[in-house]
């Protein structure tokens, strides 16, 4: 009977712990490109509207939308603003209370609920807010994340973690 015998190097548990911590480095270290994801759209002849939209959990890994946009109107004037949109049925906002802005730094801001201003027809829905973020987006900046907190009826507030990617985009449309 025939054995064939191969000559492994010996596996030095050093030289693996190095370059595992290497690859952790490089991971952890070096940031990764932001990609835009900001739509452009002509609403009515003289109307643009540029908006940019994620997909967040809150703290109970319920599913929510944020969408920043920018309206610019015919005579020049704009607003900028963040709608965030719940499960319908699921959650409540209380309109009474601004939207709270925490920065990773510990520095905090507040934003106008501007939900009163987004149909002048029909009600906005109980699982949708809109906040006026015109004045806070220049004092972000896009490199720390961001904390929000909801207001809600039920006086819990929900907490939802805005990644800096998300900051820069909301960034690039104010600036449109």
């Amino acid at each position: 009977m025939n054995f064939i015998y191969f000559n492994y190097p010996k596996i030095r548990p050093m030289r693996w712990l190095l370059a595992a911590w290497i690859c952790v480095l490089l991971i952890v270290c070096i940031p990764l490109p932001a990609f835009a994801a900001v739509t452009e759209i002509e609403e009515y002849p003289g109307q643009m509207l540029y908006q940019s939209r994620q997909k967040l959990q809150d703290q109970n890994g319920n599913s929510w939308q944020a969408i920043a946009f920018k309206r610019i109107h015919p005579e020049g004037s704009f607003t900028v603003s963040l709608r965030v949109v719940g499960f319908p049925g699921a959650v409540e906002f209380d309109r009474t209370q601004p939207l709270i802005l925490t920065t990773s730094m510990g520095e905090t801001l507040t934003a106008k609920d501007i939900s009163s201003e987004i149909s002048k027809d029909t009600p906005t829905p109980a699982n949708v807010a809109e906040y006026d973020i015109k004045s806070v987006l220049p004092q972000l900046q896009a490199e720390i994340p961001l904390h929000l907190t909801l207001p809600m009826v039920t006086g819990s507030a929900i907490e939802l973690q805005i990644p800096s990617t998300a900051i820069q985009e909301w960034q690039t449309i104010s600036a449109h």
